[in-house]
């Protein structure tokens, strides 16, 4: 159920209302609108008491929550959600964020060298694994915190905002230290224990959709999220397993509407765990766009054939630059916008290519 407030329902009203559901044994989650606040219920088992509440002041009404997740539909919130993480950095807004980075922090100037790199090209986000689950044991696993650490230098000497995955319930706490946005992956998108633990988190979280899952179940996912009051959550499409052998996974771009139609909160598309293949990475980019994206998550290195992880579909820094390019002009199309290179970047690109003519 969600109690909706009246417009000019004040603070304390809403407050009442809160501590009336919390005496009634339930849950609240007040989650203000663009017009008026609704509070969503959660914890209950059956049907509750309406009368009760539409009783208190500054009660509009109370509404029936159709759908399984009471929290991250439009039912309880119209307007789309946007994250702000400071300094002009959102994702859901105007502006397509974009997040880049390599798959792992291998080494502290490999990593600062891509962050160059990204930066110039206009990226406000990094995305680096400092804790890398893989398929094999024996494959590369990270750097743990001594890559937590570089990537909080990154943050430091290139003003980016750090996306990095926990992969556990114990490393939420370090994650947090060190991260903007704890990404949950798309192995974890149901380890339950993991989505609860960041739902208690301050820090708003990047959910991947699973390897085979749903929109509903990547729905509920985000829902375990919300309810533990967590409501700064961003879906992420990385593609999902299907019968197709000429890409690692099968993109699904039609998910990015389906999910705006049904919530409120933002998805960004991963084309580099979407294909698996870096000459696919620029054309699904443009796609991910043109259907409403708020972002993209790239995965890029100076040198892939030498990557620990996720060699084949990383990009190279001028690529990188390419695929910024083309996407600033596809989003005026659609009414976005992607942030411009630095002016100081910009300048010197073109008294560079002057010299080289």
């Amino acid at each position: 159920m969600l109690v909706m407030m009246k417009s000019h329902a004040t603070a304390d009203e809403i407050s009442a209302v809160c501590r009336k559901i919390e005496l009634m044994g339930f849950k609240a989650h007040p989650i203000p609108g663009i017009t008026r606040t609704a509070i969503g219920i959660t914890g209950n088992q059956g049907p509750v008491e309406a009368a009760a509440l539409e009783a208190l002041p500054g009660v509009g009404e109370c509404v029936p929550v159709s759908k399984p997740y009471k929290l991250v539909g439009r039912e309880v919130k119209e307007a789309t959600t946007i994250i702000d993480l400071g300094d002009g950095v959102r994702i859901g807004g105007s502006e397509v964020a974009i997040i880049a980075g390599p798959c792992a922090v291998e080494t502290r100037e490999q990593t600062r060298a891509v962050a160059e790199a990204v930066a110039a090209a206009g990226a406000k986000l990094f995305r680096g694994g400092a804790y890398k689950p893989r398929t094999s044991p024996y494959s590369f696993q990270g750097l743990a915190e001594d890559g937590l650490k570089i990537l909080a230098e990154v943050r430091r000497d290139f003003g980016l905002r750090i996306v990095t995955e926990a992969i556990d319930v114990e490393s939420v706490d370090i994650v947090e230290r060190y991260g903007d946005v704890i990404q949950i992956g798309a192995r974890n998108m149901q380890n339950f224990s993991l989505l609860k633990r960041a739902g208690r988190s301050s820090k708003p979280v990047l959910l991947k959709r699973g390897i085979s899952a749903t929109l509903d179940e990547m729905l509920m996912a985000a829902e375990y999220i919300l309810s533990e009051g967590n409501y700064n959550v961003i879906f992420c499409e990385r593609g999902i397993r299907t019968f197709a052998d000429h890409t690692r996974n099968t993109l699904d771009l039609s998910v990015v509407p389906a999910v705006q139609r049904l919530s409120h909160l933002p998805i960004i598309v991963d084309p580099s765990h979407g294909t698996g293949r870096r000459e696919k990475v620029i054309p699904l980019s443009r796609g991910a766009i043109a259907v409403g994206a708020d972002g993209l998550m790239i995965e890029v290195h100076a040198h892939p054939e030498e990557a620990l992880s996720d060699g084949n579909q990383s990009i190279q820094p001028p690529e990188f630059r390419q695929l910024m390019a083309e996407i600033r002009q596809i989003a005026t199309v659609v009414g976005r916008t992607v942030s411009p290179e630095p002016a100081d970047i910009a300048s010197r690109s073109t008294i560079q290519a002057q010299l080289l003519q």
